[in-house]
Formats: structure tokens, C-alpha cells, sequence
């Protein structure tokens, strides 16, 4: 009779067989804040415009060589429960700023390297939370008196270029430039009177060949495909949209028809014809030029479309139907019946084009009412016109802020040097253990200005000891210059290097709220792994709106 070894009394023994358990200072939180510490290290190089790519190959084999820590998080599946918390928070920001994920990591990780240092002197966890959440109240008092520059006026092109350009540049140093002008036509032309700006309104369309220069933006929708049927150019059209097929019209129930002669026969195939004929010229007698469909189109339906010169275009996405409906101003149809005026919409050109050796169909209407723009991107390869789609996507997004709140703060490590100084005056006076969490959160601050500097070949420390005394003398809106050989410091507000007021403020919140959260973790208990394979997640949808 085989010996039963006894289990460890405690919560060890209420567990299943094959679960694990840590906990204490050595076991959960020095673990936790390796992890983290590690995690942030790796895109920690890939910070500021001199950032180093990284090339992910995700969970189905494809590879992406981007820059944008966003993207990295989201492509590696990350195991460790601490770091999940970090990549939580970068989601977070994500989702409220749509850019500075890197910030959010870079500096949790930063706050957890310097809480490490204080738990091994004595302090206790939940102090230096507490202490890392009380500079933080302070920073956002401190914020908005670093405000360098606001805009007032979104519609003003040149000024919302010359914002847009600084986020731009850390993903495409080199071509923030020609991007940001072309974000900054797409945004304002689709920028309503009343209503706030709608990210999902600046489409971006890729096409592969020729260069980036070739890039371009259109007010309306591009999609890559064909039209059915033979008219392929529409001016001035009235546009009829259906979300169902555009073919002889399937009967509900299933039946038998008994037919006994050829003329029988003959007349049968001729009445349905006739009804799908009567069909297509009803849609035509009122002025429609294009039919926009959700399904296919029947070999019979386009003949009769050729026949009455309208010009047929298929849509497999429902949100492109949608989208497209809300440009051309068309109601969708669920039933192939004429539409009445108000349900017709209309574009000024519509026409199918060849880039490279893509055909596209462009909608494109010139008028000042146009609710949706679309970037049209050209590249050599795949790889590099996603990255370009990354870079758009942050500077839509800073346009979206803006729109919002106006306000900027100096760029280029600046606006962090001078809130370590403050915080770092503001320690000295405070009484009791957490005025060591308080300058440990100060000294975190640093970690920006350096890692610019060595991502860009230059001596960190000796930016940071330069910037120091640059702040000292008074010059809050001093920052790292990235394109001087030598350590240099330089003023952001004369190369217009900004960053958002949006940005800092919840990427300060999101990477304290993740650091406190992890320090204040003393166990970490993980039950028995179910078996089988792992649960299917749900597939990713485009969003609805």
C-alpha cells in the first residue's frame, strides 16, 4: 500500500493538486516588480524618434516591425499576471488618448525600480503607494502651469499641422512632415460644425507600390475592389443603397410549381424576368446612377442594370454599407424597392481607378458637407504601410484631443524635468516616510529626457545633469535636443516640439494607478490549470460605429 504524503496545513491544502502559491516581500513583490521592471525595459528602446523597431511574430505567424508599444502589447500575449496590469493600463490610455501607451509602462516600470530600492531600505508597500498617489495629486496641480501652448481655433490648418507633427515624428522620424499635413486636410475637412470629432470618421485605405510621397487624401471612401457590372464612372450621381441581394427575389416558403408545356414554361421564366426588369426601372426612374449593394448581384439584375446605365457596386462589410451611407447621405434599404427622394444619396464622382495594380473604387464628393475623409497610403511593402497606418492613427487621435482641450505642454523631456524639480522641492518639505516615495517618483521622471537621449547616441546622464541646470536658471520649456552629436539642450518652443496636455495628465494616473496596484499585491495565488486547449476568444470585429 503505497504512502499518501501529507499536505501543507493552510490554504495550501483547500486548493487543488497543481495549483501554485506565493506570497511575502521575496516570493510576490520583488517577483512581481522583476517582471515589470523587464517588461518595461523592452520598449523602453523603443521610446522617442530614434526608438529602435521591434519585430513581433504573434500568436497565427504574423510579423510586425513597428515601433509603436501599443501595437507590441497588444500583439505578445503576455503570461505574467503583474505585468498584464501595466499593459491594462497602456489599453487604458490608449483608449482615452489614443497614444503615450509607451509612456504608461515605461514609467510604471520606472516607479517600480525605484520601490524596490525603498522596500529593501524598510519602507513598507502600502507607505510607498501612498507616497507615489500624493505626488501624483501634486504633479496634476503642478500641470497646468507648464502649459506652453493652446490652440483656440481647430480649423486653422497650419497651427493643428504643427501639433499633430511631434507625435507623428516619434513613430516616422523624417517624414512627420508630409503625414502631418496630410492628417491634419483629412481631420479639418471632416471636423463638424457642432458635434465633437469622431476618429472612425478618417479612414485609411493601403495600396501597395510607388512611395509614401504618392500618399493622398479624399473626401469620401476608397475601397479596393471592382464594380459588377459595365458602367464604371458616375458624375453627379444619385446613389440607391440596399442591404440585400440584388437578384430575383427568393419566395419565403418553398414550393412546387407544376408545369406541363413548354409555353407554360416559357411564360413562367419570362413573368420573374419582367418583375426584376420592372425592378431595376423603377430604381432607375428615380434618378438613381449607382446601386449599392450588401449582397451579389444576379447575372439577370446586371444585365438589366447594363440596359438602364446604372452602375453596380458590391460591399461584403456591412460597416463599409454604413460608413458609405453616412457619406453619401443615403438611407440602406432592406428590400430591393425604389427609394423615395430622401432615401437616395448623392456623390459628385464615382469612378473605378487603377493605383499599381489595384483596382479602387473612389466616392468622392468636394462639397464642405463631407462627414468622412480616407487616406489613401502607398508603400513598397505591407510591413511599412501598417506602421504608417499606426502613425496616422496617433495623430488623428491628438487631433481628436485638441478638439477637446487645447492645451500643450513642451516636448522633448522638458515638461518631465520640471515637474522632478518641483516634486523634488516639495519632498524636502514633507513630513514623515513619504517623502522617500516622493522623490523617488521625481528621480522616475528622469527616465524619459535619458532614454531620448541614448535612443538618439547621446550621453543621458549628461543631458539630464544639463537639463537640470537649464530648469534651475529658469527655462521650463528646455528639452533634449535628439539631432545634436553632443549632449545639447535645446528650447522646444522654437522647433515647436509640444506634447498634450490629455497625454501626460492620464498617462501620469494610468502608470501610478498600475504601479500602486502591483505594490500593494502581497500573494499571488494561481489555481490548477484547466486541460484541453486554450478557450476561443471572440473574433475582433471592426467597430460598429
Amino acid at each position: 500500500m503505497a504512502l499518501s504524503v501529507p499536505r501543507a496545513p493552510g490554504l495550501p491544502q483547500m486548493m487543488k493538486e497543481g495549483a501554485r502559491m506565493y506570497s511575502g516581500l521575496e516570493e510576490a513583490v520583488y517577483r512581481n516588480i522583476t517582471a515589470c521592471k523587464e517588461f518595461s525595459q523592452t520598449v523602453l528602446s523603443a521610446y522617442g524618434p530614434n526608438g529602435m523597431n521591434k519585430m513581433v511574430i504573434n500568436h497565427i505567424e504574423k510579423q510586425f516591425v513597428t515601433s509603436d508599444a501599443g501595437t507590441i502589447m497588444r500583439e505578445l500575449d503576455v503570461e505574467h499576471p503583474a505585468a498584464k496590469l501595466m499593459v491594462m493600463g497602456s489599453h487604458m490610455q490608449e483608449a482615452e488618448v489614443g497614444d503615450g501607451t509607451n509612456f504608461v509602462v515605461i514609467f510604471a516600470g520606472a516607479l517600480l525600480d525605484g520601490a524596490e530600492e525603498l522596500l529593501r531600505l524598510g519602507v513598507t508597500a502600502s507607505e510607498i503607494a501612498e507616497g507615489y498617489e500624493i505626488a501624483l495629486q501634486k504633479a496634476i496641480e503642478i500641470l497646468p502651469s507648464l502649459v506652453c501652448h493652446e490652440i483656440k481655433d481647430y480649423r486653422n490648418l497650419e497651427k493643428v499641422e504643427e501639433c499633430i507633427r511631434p507625435s507623428v515624428m516619434s513613430k516616422q522620424y523624417g517624414q512627420e512632415d508630409f503625414l502631418a499635413n496630410l492628417i491634419a486636410n483629412a481631420c479639418v475637412s471632416v471636423l463638424p460644425e457642432k458635434s465633437t470629432f469622431n476618429v472612425d470618421n478618417i479612414r485609411v485605405c493601403k495600396i501597395l507600390g510607388s512611395g509614401l510621397m504618392e500618399s493622398k487624401v479624399l473626401k469620401g471612401m476608397v475601397f479596393k475592389r471592382q464594380v459588377e457590372g459595365d458602367v464604371i464612372s458616375a458624375e453627379k450621381a444619385k446613389i440607391a443603397m440596399y442591404s440585400c441581394p440584388v437578384d430575383i427575389i427568393q419566395t419565403e416558403t418553398k414550393g412546387t410549381v407544376l408545369i406541363k408545356s413548354a409555353d407554360e414554361l416559357m411564360n413562367f421564366s419570362r413573368g420573374e424576368e419582367g418583375l426584376l426588369e420592372q425592378q431595376i426601372k423603377s430604381i432607375a426612374d428615380t434618378g438613381a446612377k449607382v446601386i449599392v449593394a450588401g449582397g451579389k448581384f444576379g447575372d439577370m439584375a446586371l444585365h438589366f442594370m447594363n440596359k438602364y446605365g446604372l452602375m453596380a457596386v458590391r460591399l461584403n462589410s456591412k460597416f463599409d454599407l454604413r460608413r458609405l451611407s453616412k457619406t453619401v447621405g443615403a438611407t440602406v434599404l432592406p428590400r430591393l424597392t425604389a427609394p423615395s427622394s430622401e432615401e437616395l444619396g448623392y456623390c459628385d464622382n464615382i469612378c473605378v481607378q487603377e493605383l499599381g495594380e489595384t483596382a479602387v473604387i473612389s466616392f468622392s464628393n468636394e462639397g464642405a458637407d463631407c462627414k468622412i475623409s480616407t487616406i489613401v497610403i502607398r508603400g513598397a511593402t505591407d510591413n511599412f504601410m501598417d506602421d504608417i497606418e499606426r502613425a496616422i492613427d496617433d495623430g488623428v487621435n491628438t487631433f481628436k484631443c485638441l478638439s477637446r482641450d487645447g492645451r500643450f505642454l513642451p516636448g522633448a523631456g522638458a515638461v518631465e524635468i520640471e515637474l522632478a524639480q518641483k516634486l523634488s522641492e516639495y519632498a524636502d518639505q514633507f513630513p514623515g516616510l513619504a517623502q522617500y516615495s516622493i522623490r523617488k517618483f521625481a528621480n522616475a521622471l528622469e527616465v524619459f529626457p535619458k532614454c531620448l537621449a541614448e535612443n538618439s547616441g547621446i550621453n543621458g546622464t549628461e543631458v539630464v545633469h544639463k537639463l537640470h541646470l537649464a530648469h534651475k536658471d529658469g527655462g521650463k520649456n528646455i528639452g533634449v535636443d535628439i539631432e545634436a552629436e553632443q549632449p545639447e539642450t535645446i528650447d522646444v518652443t522654437s522647433t515647436k516640439i509640444y506634447d498634450l496636455y490629455a497625454l501626460k495628465h492620464w498617462g501620469l494616473k494610468y502608470a501610478v494607478g498600475a504601479a500602486a496596484t502591483i505594490l500593494k499585491v502581497d500573494q499571488i495565488i494561481m489555481a490548477k490549470r484547466a486541460g484541453g486547449p486554450k478557450a476561443r476568444q471572440p473574433a475582433g470585429s471592426d467597430d460598429e460605429s
